[in-house]
């Protein structure tokens, strides 16, 4: 999550919406959010998330459409990441 952090300037500039998701309760949420300093929001998922995206760490990027555009499972290299955002302008 704090590499999502780092960047989160060079999201927002491609116009991309963070969005931390966990099975975690809200005050959890709110604690890991303050102790890393984070800007984006944080979901606490009820399981419907999950069903539908995978559990674990797994980054879905989903365009304005909603649709999947590109899956990774465990933790991705933001430059890659920014990347395949990049790629989905063209759509």
């Amino acid at each position: 999550m704090k590499a999502f952090q780092n960047d989160i300037a060079r999201f927002e500039e491609l116009n991309v919406q963070v969005l931390g998701v966990s099975s975690d309760s809200l005050k959890s949420h709110q604690a890991f959010s303050d102790q890393l300093g984070l800007s984006f929001p944080l979901i606490a998922d009820d399981g419907n998330i999950s069903k539908l995206y995978g559990s674990g760490r797994v980054t879905t990027l989903i365009d304005q459409q909603g649709i999947v555009r590109y899956v990774h499972k465990g933790m991705p290299d933001n430059e890659k990441l920014l990347q395949e955002v990049g790629n989905l302008q063209s759509y």
